[in-house]
């Protein structure tokens, strides 16, 4: 069985220069990786191949390849926010809302993480949240709730509460 995915040129030009991260991703997931313009997964089992496929598109949304492989642990889930579904077409209001998230020093994006224990990439035109299910739920509704314009302050109080 083979499935194809596509990740930014940046990401992929890194890992055609580190061939260490496909050769390990291969070890612990028994399948083949090629990399081309797509990068091809070739796996027997049809859940390896999902499982595989989620971690290099985790690694394109910017997380560290270490984090992107719990992703190989059924109880991790990847889930991507599209920016754009709360910024509209504009590019200013996009990198307003971007800011919103990371916060002042990192700390919005930080004081999630510590509360919901998920890892938060911001990429591009995305934000990305990799944790267990409860807890990419609970960063992703923090998350959803800034994107809307929720007070930083009642964020953090939803994340406190928790």
């Amino acid at each position: 069985m083979i499935d194809f995915v596509r990740i930014p040129e940046r990401k992929s030009k890194f890992l055609k220069e580190n061939k260490k991260f496909i050769e390990q991703l291969e070890k612990f997931a028994e399948v083949k990786i090629k990399l081309n313009e797509e990068i091809s997964i070739d796996a027997e089992d049809s859940l390896k191949l999902m499982r595989v496929k989620e971690v290099i598109k985790a690694f394109g949304r910017g997380f560290e390849f270490d984090v992107a492989l719990n992703l190989l642990d059924e109880s991790y889930r990847l889930e991507i926010i599209e920016i754009k579904n709360f910024s509209g077409k504009s590019r200013d209001r996009l990198i307003v809302l971007k800011g919103r998230v990371i916060g002042r020093g990192g700390k919005t994006k930080n004081l999630i993480e510590k509360y919901t224990n998920a890892k938060i990439a911001i990429y591009g035109k995305t934000i990305s949240i990799l944790g267990k299910w409860d807890e990419v739920m609970r960063a992703k509704e923090a998350i959803e709730m800034i994107l809307s314009g929720s007070k930083h302050t009642t964020v953090y109080k939803f994340l406190e509460g928790m």
